[in-house]
Order: structure tokens, then C-alpha cells, then sequence
């Protein structure tokens, strides 16, 4: 199963130390050899998106992403694993390297493009 998994520090992050980026690039490099990540990446500021929304027919268009959404999510992982259980795992072993803070876990639909 694929999950989308978000991260949200506790606290706005400052600039990762030498060592705290060696073993992020050292867990990362392992999820990779195992065939367990398929894509990751950080946010860039939530008011530099925009929000598109449609209602009655009538599309509208705003900067910025919602505040109660992603405004504290700093980055992402699109991972690969058997279970939920599987996928909870690697998300306490990322959050033991990344540090204080929430990892949301959302299973994908799998299926055929359309």
C-alpha cells in the first residue's frame, strides 16, 4: 500500500545541524534501498500557493493555502509498506531522527490511472 505521510514540527524549525543532516540523509538512503520511498520533499511557505475552489458552478481563486491545513507541515514522504501498522513504524523512526512533532499518515486509493 502507498501512504502519503505529512509532517508538522512542534516548533517552527531552524537550520538542521551538520549531524541531524547526516541522519536524515542516512534513514532516507535506507527507506530508499529498500524500495520503501518513492518521493519526498519540504513545503516552501503556505502563503506563497493558492487555494482553487469551485462552488455553484463558479470557480474562485485565492493566495495562500488554508491556515488551519498545511501552514505548520514543513515537508512530505510518499512511502511504500504491507500495512498501516508498517507505515506507523516508519513514522516513529522518522520522527526519532527528525525530532519533536506529527507525522499524518493517509492511505491512498490504489488502482489504475484514470
Amino acid at each position: 500500500m502507498r501512504f502519503l505521510m505529512i509532517y508538522r514540527p512542534a516548533a517552527p524549525p531552524a537550520p538542521p545541524s551538520a549531524q541531524h543532516r547526516a541522519d536524515m540523509e542516512k534513514f532516507v538512503d535506507e527507506l530508499a534501498k529498500a524500495g520503501a520511498l518513492i518521493a519526498r520533499g519540504g513545503f516552501l511557505a503556505a502563503s506563497s500557493g493558492a487555494r482553487v475552489q469551485l462552488a455553484d458552478g463558479r470557480v474562485t481563486v485565492s493566495d495562500g493555502a488554508r491556515p488551519d491545513s498545511l501552514e505548520r507541515a514543513a515537508g512530505f514522504a510518499l512511502v511504500q509498506a504491507k500495512s498501516k501498522d508498517d507505515a506507523i513504524a516508519l513514522a516513529e523512526r522518522f520522527l526519532e531522527v527528525a525530532g519533536d512533532g506529527e507525522s499524518e499518515i493517509r492511505p491512498l486509493m490504489e488502482g489504475p490511472p484514470t
